[in-house]
């Protein structure tokens, strides 16, 4: 059992925002990131069985912004 999954959350370019685990094969998507947690709580649900469950899920929100100079 893993103690912690990581997921590399990204703004995407049709809106929304992505999330994929990083080492595992688990991808969601979500409308605002309230809603990306919730996705991405199911999806390790799904994806786990219930003795393999991490203790842990880490976001990692990755944002570009772009300034004027």
């Amino acid at each position: 059992m893993e103690k912690e999954i990581i997921f590399l959350v990204e703004e995407a370019p049709e809106g929304g925002y992505t999330a994929r685990a990083l080492g595992y094969s688990v991808f969601t998507e979500g409308e605002n990131l309230s809603e990306i947690r919730e996705a991405v709580r199911d999806a390790v649900r799904c994806h786990f069985e219930q003795k393999d469950l991490p203790r842990v899920i880490r976001l990692h929100i990755v944002k570009d912004e772009v300034i004027a100079v």
